[in-house]
């Protein structure tokens, strides 16, 4: 079946992006076919388009899009879990910017009760990144500080929400004060948000905790951030590294910082991850986090939701920098 879709015309700027039409194979064994609603637009999607961050195999190499929200619209052999028409949203390697998507049964989640489609697509990326890294991973602990790059981004926003979920307590960073004070509503404390301007906050760090430092650091910058965020861990503290926006070769790797603090730095990424981990994780996040929002603890933070049409635009806004929260491109 040929579904329309949005696709890159090669790498590029913006003016790349045009609409199109993609081939949508039959739901196989245990897969079902999701006609979607909406999808988010995440970095990647940006970074795949300027030619930097292929898709992986299996993906449509041209059609964007890493999250989405829908309804089960077909099924194959075996594929039970869900209901003709079931809403659904999940996290994919690919081609979310497409009328139809064909994904095995285990990587969808209910979209939580009282969440509309549309609003959904904002969920899936960000908050299974932000929840992966730093609960399931990272350990964090209530009680515990948390420092959170990127405040305004999708998965800032969500993190933040999530550190305080768990009774912690998230600090964060900006480069920019008004994003900071649009997380306050979040769970943000004022006193606790950290303009970045000179890519120096560990000492900013240490002085809101009393010398302690973070427990726990979440990084999607990378190399430009990677020392400074050493210096900002506290003892025995654990830096998950999400992303390179800063650039992905950290040069001298103040080692014996790392030894004295006991530091624990962990690598992840969710796009490339096998079938099986997907699956689990969707699983996983389908007991634990949709609940939180089904009982108010956690929102999706949307910037704006614009039609696919407009997809260009949506780029072009978060390059700039502008959006607190995600773009949201629906049908």
């Amino acid at each position: 079946m040929r579904v329309e879709c949005v696709r890159f015309r090669g790498a590029g700027g913006v003016e790349v992006i045009e609409p199109g039409e993609v081939e949508v194979r039959d739901p196989g064994w245990g897969e079902v076919q999701v006609e979607i609603a909406a999808a988010g637009l995440n970095r990647a999607d940006l970074l795949q388009r300027r030619g930097l961050y292929p898709a992986p195999a299996g993906a449509p190499p041209d059609v964007p899009g890493l999250e989405l929200a829908g309804r089960v619209v077909a099924r194959g052999p075996g594929a039970t879990l869900w209901a003709d028409g079931a809403a659904v949203m999940a996290v994919v390697a690919g081609g979310a910017m497409a009328r139809r998507i064909t994904v095995h049964e285990r990587e969808l989640m209910p979209v939580p009760a009282g969440v509309a489609l549309v609003d959904a697509a904002a969920i899936p990326e960000v908050f299974l990144t932000a929840w992966d890294a730093v609960t399931r991973q990272a350990g964090l602990r209530a009680g515990e500080v948390v420092l959170i790059h990127a405040a305004g981004s999708g998965v800032g926003t969500a993190a933040i929400q999530l550190a305080r979920a768990a009774g912690a307590r998230p600090l964060a960073t900006s480069r920019r004060a008004a994003k900071l004070t649009a997380a306050h509503d979040l769970g943000l404390a004022e006193a606790d948000g950290i303009v970045v301007d000179d890519g120096r906050f560990a000492a900013a760090v240490a002085e809101r905790t009393g010398g302690r430092g973070a427990e726990v650091v979440l990084d999607g910058i990378g190399a430009a951030y990677f020392e400074e965020n050493l210096r900002a861990a506290a003892v025995r503290g654990r830096v998950v590294l999400i992303g390179t926006l800063g650039g992905g070769a950290a040069g001298k790797t103040p080692i014996g910082m790392m030894l004295g603090k006991r530091l624990t730095v962990i690598g992840t990424v969710l796009r490339a991850r096998p079938l099986e981990e997907k699956a689990a994780l969707a699983r996983e996040a389908a007991a634990q986090l949709v609940p939180m929002f089904e009982r108010g603890l956690l929102r999706p933070v949307i910037d704006q939701v614009v039609p696919m049409r407009e997809l260009a635009a949506a780029h072009a806004r978060m390059e700039a920098d502008d959006n607190v929260g995600k773009l949201v491109l629906a049908w």
